[in-house]
């Protein structure tokens, strides 16, 4: 097991001799994942193993690490705990990704070596949601403008909607 990881890996090689690779990357080196975030500090644990199962050369693992992300609601910060197993199943064609178990995803490897940083970036893109949020309801209507449409029911705010003038004018003909 390494410690240090390198930043190249030929995981074909490293299936045949049952290697593994344990360490942290830093998220400021994943260059199209700091995009989408709003705080690029912290390390990304990993965690590999590379086998055979018969002929499937796999990848199996884990990937630690906290995502501070921007709400999509409120445009707060939002922290994304991600604890996700990796099963990846090593290809070299499109025919043998489909041939690949259900609980296994492709990797297509065209070339010997490939970056370590693009294959943990890579799965940190695809586990981020489109349109990150609170669990909690965060969105707050701004009102400071319709103070005058908001009222106070049973100790709850309710708020007009701002097609009830429509509603009006279509009933009575004028506003």
């Amino acid at each position: 097991m390494l410690n240090r990881l390198p930043e190249y890996i030929d995981p074909l090689q490293l299936a045949d001799k049952r290697g593994s690779l344990k360490g942290q990357i830093s998220l400021n080196s994943l260059d199209r994942l700091k995009e989408g975030l709003s705080n690029d500090e912290g390390c990304v644990d990993i965690e590999l193993f590379f086998g055979r199962e018969g002929r499937l050369a796999k990848i199996e693992g884990q990937i630690k690490t906290i995502l501070s992300l921007e709400c999509q609601n409120c445009l707060q910060a939002l922290e994304l705990s991600v604890d996700s197993v990796v099963k990846l199943g090593i290809v070299s064609s499109i025919d043998e990704a489909n041939r690949l178990p259900d609980d296994y995803e492709p990797l297509l490897v065209e070339q010997e070596n490939i970056s370590l940083k693009t294959l943990i970036e890579d799965e940190l893109l695809l586990i981020l949601p489109a349109f990150p949020k609170h669990e909690h309801n965060c969105f707050i209507p701004y009102s400071d403008n319709n103070k005058s449409d908001s009222s106070l029911v049973g100790g709850q705010s309710t708020i007009k909607s701002p097609f009830s003038i429509l509603a009006k004018l279509k009933t009575s003909g004028d506003l």
